[in-house]
C-alpha cells in the first residue's frame, strides 16, 4: 500500500469515528476569506454563530503566525505527506497550508510543538547537509521525512523530530481530507435528497405483497 492509499484509509476511518481535527473548521481558503464574510455563508444566507464565534474568528483571522521561511517549509512538507497523483492535486492544492496556518492559531497548544519542530528540522537539515531544508535535493528531504516519519522505528536522538512530523501529518491529512479536493478524493457522498419511490417490484412479489389501489393512487404517489 502507498503512502497515498494509507493516508486515505488513515482518514475514512478517523472520519467515521468523527475524531478528526474540528471538522467543521473552515477548509479550503479559510485564512483568506475576507472578515466581512465570517456571518454569512456562500449563498447569501447567515451562518448560525454566536458573537464568541464571529469574535474568535476574526481573531484568528487578523495576524499572521509563521514567518514566509516557515510556510516554505510547511508547504513543502505537506507535499511530501500528500503530494499530487492521477486522481488529485496535493496538498497545498488544498491549501492545507493555509489551514494549518489558521488552525494553529486557533488552537494554540500547536504553536509551541510546529514552530519548534520546524526549528528541530532545520537545525537537523543543516546539520547534514549544510543547507535549508527548502535548498536541498529532494532525495535529501525525503532521507530525513523517512527517519523521523516512523515512531516504532526511531533513533535515539531523533525523537523531536518524530513528534513534529507527527503533528504535521496529522494537520495536513486533517486539512487535505476536510477540503473539497480531499473529500473528492476519498470518493465519499454522505447522505444525498432523494425522492423514495416506494417498495421495488421485485422485492414485494419476493415476499407476495402488493401495492392497494388506495395505496397507489393516495399514498404511493410520485411526480
Amino acid at each position: 500500500m502507498d503512502r497515498r492509499k494509507s493516508l486515505k484509509t488513515l482518514a475514512v476511518g478517523t472520519l467515521s469515528a468523527g475524531v478528526l481535527l474540528d471538522a467543521c473548521k473552515p477548509k479550503d481558503g479559510a485564512e483568506t476569506a475576507a472578515k466581512a464574510d465570517a456571518k454569512a455563508a456562500p449563498g447569501g444566507f447567515t451562518l448560525d454563530r454566536q458573537p464568541q464565534e464571529i469574535k474568535q474568528y476574526e481573531e484568528v483571522t487578523s495576524y499572521t503566525y509563521f514567518t514566509p521561511a516557515e510556510m516554505a517549509i510547511i508547504t513543502v512538507l505537506a507535499d511530501i505527506i500528500v503530494p499530487k497523483d492521477e486522481v488529485s492535486g496535493s496538498a497545498t492544492d488544498a491549501k492545507v497550508p493555509e489551514f494549518i496556518e489558521f488552525i494553529v492559531k486557533d488552537q494554540p497548544s500547536h504553536k509551541t510543538p510546529m514552530r519548534g519542530g520546524l526549528r528541530w528540522l532545520e537545525l537537523e537539515t543543516y546539520k547534514r547537509y549544510q543547507k535549508s531544508f527548502t535548498d536541498i535535493t529532494p532525495e535529501q528531504r525525503i532521507a530525513i521525512v523517512d527517519d523521523i516519519a516512523y515512531p516504532k522505528k526511531v533513533k535515539p536522538g531523533l525523537e523531536q523530530g518524530v513528534a513534529f512530523f507527527t503533528l504535521m501529518r496529522n494537520l495536513t491529512v486533517t486539512g487535505f481530507y476536510t477540503s473539497e479536493i480531499g473529500v473528492k478524493d476519498l470518493g465519499y457522498v454522505g447522505n444525498t435528497p432523494n425522492q423514495w419511490k416506494g417498495v421495488p417490484d421485485d422485492v414485494l412479489k419476493q415476499y407476495n405483497l402488493a401495492y392497494s389501489e388506495k395505496e397507489l393512487n393516495e399514498t404511493v404517489k410520485f411526480d
